[in-house]
């Protein structure tokens, strides 16, 4: 809906995509569930399609392994990022919180630490190559974090910095206890960051590993700086998740994001130097 008053677009949809009865044990499927299914299942489709045009040496019976590897990773390393990099106090007065995911609470950075550890613990088990493996993982994770933005912009959360920006729009829930015409607008962050970290890098990544044949590794290097930078563009038009900077007055997700650069240049290094480090 528009506010007659800003002329801006307001975000108010239903975070639910469908209600369960109120005597139900939960309220119902929110779309951010949604997205993460798709994502899994796009993800899976993608490694099928390899396996198929013969791009990878996984089989069919890996790829679905792989994606329930992931699946873990992600969810435990999300939530427990979470915790660690922006809920720490709240975590060591009650770790049990970690479980109760269903009150939302997903770090990114967590879930790319996740990952890292189910690609590890997969390729030795099928004694493959980490970076092998790594590789084909990067190209299919951007459907998965383009949908989750999406779906913060759905449950309106993770707004951006108040602006008078023609794309700017207003969000109910940064200032809930205002009437809706006197909630000042925002960016809409959320699609900035889908059509960056989501969009974009996907095109990219799947351009590099059908035209060219980068080294091992590569790929996931290039996936985690640029990743890197594009949160860091982002992260210019978001609000920041908690109120307290870690450094230089950065934001936290700027401030991880530097992290997940280095990585990704040490990931690119060791292909440049065909390294097997990792993969031993």
């Amino acid at each position: 809906m528009f506010n007659l008053f800003s002329g801006k677009y307001v975000v108010d949809f239903d975070p639910y995509a469908i209600r369960f009865p109120q005597d139900w044990f939960i309220d119902g499927v929110r779309w951010y569930g949604l997205a993460y299914f798709a994502g899994f299942i796009i993800g899976l489709l993608l490694l099928t399609l390899y396996t198929k045009k013969k791009r990878s040496r996984l089989t069919y019976d890996d790829n679905s392994s792989l994606i329930t590897y992931l699946l873990f990773g992600i969810i435990i390393g999300g939530r427990l990022g979470y915790m660690f990099f922006y809920d720490y106090v709240a975590f060591f007065q009650n770790p049990l919180i970690a479980f109760q995911i269903w009150k939302g609470g997903m770090a990114s950075h967590g879930g790319f630490i996740g990952v890292i550890l189910s690609i590890y613990i997969f390729a030795k088990r099928r004694n493959l190559k980490f970076f092998e493996v790594g590789d084909l993982v990067v190209t299919i994770a951007c459907p998965g974090i383009f949908l989750g933005r999406l779906a913060n912009f759905v449950n309106g959360e993770l707004w951006g910095k108040v602006s008078e920006s023609k794309f700017a729009m207003i969000f109910p829930e940064s200032a809930p206890h205002l009437p809706i015409d006197q909630i000042l607008a925002r960016h809409p962050s959320q699609l900035y960051e889908a059509f960056f970290e989501g969009l974009i890098l996907f095109l990219y990544l799947q351009f590099r590993f059908w035209k060219h044949k980068p080294k091992a590794g590569m790929l996931s290097g290039e996936f985690l700086v640029l990743y890197g930078i594009f949160r860091i563009f982002c992260e210019i038009f978001r609000e920041p998740d908690v109120g307290i900077s870690l450094l230089l007055g950065l934001s936290r997700g700027t401030f991880y994001s530097i992290f997940t650069i280095i990585v990704g240049i040490f990931f690119i290094i060791l292909a440049l130097r065909k390294t097997n480090t990792l993969e031993k």
